[in-house]
This record gives structure tokens, C-alpha cells and sequence, in this order.
């Protein structure tokens, strides 16, 4: 099994629930933002301005599920 194939080992930390992010009160990223802005756009709706970075992390994984992007794309 190659390394993009194998899954993280339960209790593996190095994927922590936003909620528990030491810096996810802190604004979110530039990258965060642009992201969210794309992922909107997609989704016919505003873009939000002012989360979080754990909260602009969740809603970036609802517009990605919304928008059909956290599908892995055929030939990839």
C-alpha cells in the first residue's frame, strides 16, 4: 500500500478536531479565505468574512461536501 493510500492509525494526532486547535480563535488564513471565496462562488451563496480559523475549517469541509469536491476526482 503506498503512503497516499494508508490511513491515518486510530488515535493518530496529527488530525485534531478544529474545535481543539490551540490558534483557532485567531482570523482565519489568507488561504482560508480565498479558498472559502472559490467554494462559495460554487456554491451560489456569500462568502464569509469573519471566522475563525476553526470555523472557516468547517465550513470549507461543508462547501467541499456541498459542492462535490471532497470526491476524489477519476484519474487522479
Amino acid at each position: 500500500m503506498s503512503k497516499q493510500e494508508q490511513k491515518p492509525a486510530t488515535g493518530d494526532n496529527t488530525i485534531k478536531d478544529p474545535k481543539d486547535w490551540t490558534t483557532g480563535d485567531e482570523p482565519m488564513t489568507g488561504a482560508q479565505k480565498s479558498y472559502l471565496k472559490t467554494l462559495s462562488e460554487e456554491a451560489h451563496l456569500e462568502s464569509e468574512e469573519d471566522l475563525t480559523k476553526a470555523e472557516a475549517s468547517e465550513r470549507i469541509d461543508e462547501l467541499r461536501k456541498e459542492t462535490g469536491r471532497d470526491k476524489p476526482q477519476k484519474g487522479h
